[in-house]
Parts: structure tokens; C-alpha cells; sequence
């Protein structure tokens, strides 16, 4: 037994006040907060001075709930009044409760719009879409400069059968409009018994909806985690070409008679990438490129093509 003005046990037995009042259930009518105390920590009855600790000083405890509009605080709650649970229970607190969930969706609603229109997120809103004054094309081969090849003892094969060369596609979208060009090489220096495989395949993206900015660089960083046994990949900034560039080296660790280059450029909220691909025989008379040699005829040719898209 506990001696008046101390708190009691809170691991001791329920002390209920006199009259007993057992908590009413969800569905019962609300009660005076004075004849239903609210649970303790344990889930026990309190006696009235045990409850002190846990009341609201800023609280108006002799105020009956306030209806919608009554002017005491946000959707008719007293000042400084805790929210409660969006059930009912013991107490008034299950219209209060009901009334503090409304105003907090009803706020929460109206934050969350006011990011929406901050960001673009309404279609009203949205950002324009940067593209840097590059334009669609239905032949990406059109642009696709090539001299860099030539200049380095290349030239482009001929079309046989009903396979032309070069070969390109084009998909034009609200969203995104799609470019590709593949173009099959061949050495000057090589002989009609040599057995030599050189291609260069080039994309370029308008994307019209969504700026691709944010992955681009990780898009390209992913390669670095692309190992096996005989290879392995180097992936490298670039400077000089759009807004950012980055070089994909595939690096053999054996000896290698070709070489495998991947050129990426963003400009704006275009993408471009040219792949250079490479392999010779080892009995053949010509020699292939480095990774190096590869990387400086891909970037000499991705600056003279995307100057002539945007003509």
C-alpha cells in the first residue's frame, strides 16, 4: 500500500479510483475525460495523481471538446493539445483523434502538392527538355563522321548480298527518339585470306522526357564491375566532348590481337555513344589498333558527328 502523495508502483497491482470505471471499448459513447482515465504505461488503471506527469500543462482541462471551427487550436483541437489515436476509446479523445488524422491529412496533402509544383512534378510544370540543339534523324549514318577511320588505314566494306553497309534505325517518340548506325571496316592492308573482324556501332538519344543526367556516369561505372577470367574493364572521364564523357576500355589479360572501346557523351539530355570493336587474326598481315589508338579515332569522330546533328 502506497502512502498518500507517493506514486505508486507501476509493477504492482491495477489500483483503480473509486467508483471502478473500466475502459470503454471503441463503439461505447464517449465519456467525460474526469469519469475515464487513460491506461498507464502497462496497460493498468491510474489513479488520478498518478496521471499528473502525462497532462498537458498547456492544456484547458476544465474545456470540453471543442466542435470544428470553435477557434482553439488547428481543426478545433484545444492549444497545445497531444494528438491521439485515429480509434476511439476512453475519453473523449476518439472524436479528437478522428479530427487531428483529417487535419493532418488535409496539411500533409497540401505540402505534398506544393513539392509537386516545386519540382515539376504536375505535367503543367514539368521541365523543358534540354537538347542542346541536336535534332532527330532518320540515318544516324548521315552524320556519323568516319574520316578518323580513314585517316587511321581503314576503309569501309562493301554491302553483299542483301546485307547493305552500312546499316542503320531510327524511332521517333514523345518521350525518347532512338538513332542507330553500324558501319563494318576493314584494314587497307589486309589480304582476301585474312581473317579480320572491325565495326563501329553508333547510338544517339533525344530524351525528351526525362534528363538523363543523373545516371549517366553510373550507366558507364557498371562496367567496372564486368570481370572474367581473361578480361576486365578501365572506365575513364573525358573531357573536351558535351557536358560529360567517359572512355570503356576493355582490358585483356592475355595477349589481345584487337581492341574493344566504348566512347559516351552526354549533352544536355542527349546521349551519345560510338563502339569500336576489333579482332584479327593472329596469321593476318594487318596489325590492329590499341585501346589508345581506338579511343583517340572514336573521339575525333564524336566531335565531328555531333556538330553535324545539329544542323
Amino acid at each position: 500500500m502506497s502512502t498518500p502523495g507517493e506514486t505508486p508502483n507501476p509493477y504492482g497491482p491495477p489500483q483503480p479510483p473509486q467508483p471502478p470505471q473500466p475502459p470503454q471499448p471503441p463503439q461505447a459513447a464517449p465519456q467525460p475525460p474526469q469519469q475515464s482515465p487513460p491506461p498507464g504505461p502497462y496497460g493498468q488503471v491510474l489513479p488520478p495523481q498518478a496521471q499528473q506527469p502525462q497532462h498537458n500543462p498547456y492544456a484547458q482541462p476544465t474545456m470540453p471538446s471543442v466542435p470544428v471551427g470553435g477557434g482553439y487550436g488547428p481543426m478545433g483541437m484545444a492549444p497545445g493539445a497531444p494528438p491521439t489515436g485515429f480509434g476511439g476509446g476512453s475519453g473523449g479523445g476518439g472524436g479528437k483523434g478522428w479530427l487531428w488524422g483529417l487535419g493532418g491529412a488535409v496539411v500533409a496533402s497540401a505540402v505534398w502538392a506544393g513539392v509537386l509544383f516545386a519540382t515539376g512534378g504536375f505535367d503543367g510544370d514539368a521541365a523543358e527538355a534540354d537538347l542542346a540543339g541536336y535534332r532527330y534523324t532518320t540515318n544516324l549514318c548521315t552524320p556519323t563522321d568516319t574520316q578518323s577511320f580513314k585517316d587511321s588505314g581503314y576503309q569501309q566494306k562493301d554491302g553483299t548480298g542483301s546485307t547493305s553497309n552500312p546499316q542503320h534505325s531510327s524511332s521517333e517518340n514523345p518521350a525518347l527518339d532512338s538513332m542507330t548506325c553500324n558501319i563494318d571496316f576493314e584494314p587497307n592492308a589486309a589480304s582476301s585470306s585474312d581473317y579480320s573482324s572491325v565495326w563501329l556501332y553508333t547510338t544517339a538519344s533525344l530524351h525528351k522526357k526525362t534528363d538523363p543526367a543523373a545516371e549517366f556516369e553510373a550507366q558507364y561505372r557498371a562496367y567496372e564491375d564486368q570481370k572474367t577470367s581473361s578480361y576486365s574493364y578501365q572506365v575513364s572521364p573525358v573531357s573536351g566532348l558535351g557536358d560529360e564523357a567517359y572512355v570503356v576500355k576493355q582490358e585483356g589479360r592475355t595477349s589481345s590481337t584487337g581492341a574493344y572501346v566504348i566512347l559516351a557523351v552526354r549533352d544536355g539530355w542527349m546521349t551519345y555513344q560510338s563502339t569500336w570493336s576489333e579482332y584479327v587474326s593472329s596469321s593476318a598481315s594487318a596489325t590492329a589498333k590499341t585501346p589508345e589508338e581506338a579511343t583517340d579515332m572514336l573521339k575525333k569522330s564524336a566531335k565531328a558527328t555531333l556538330e553535324k546533328m545539329k544542323r
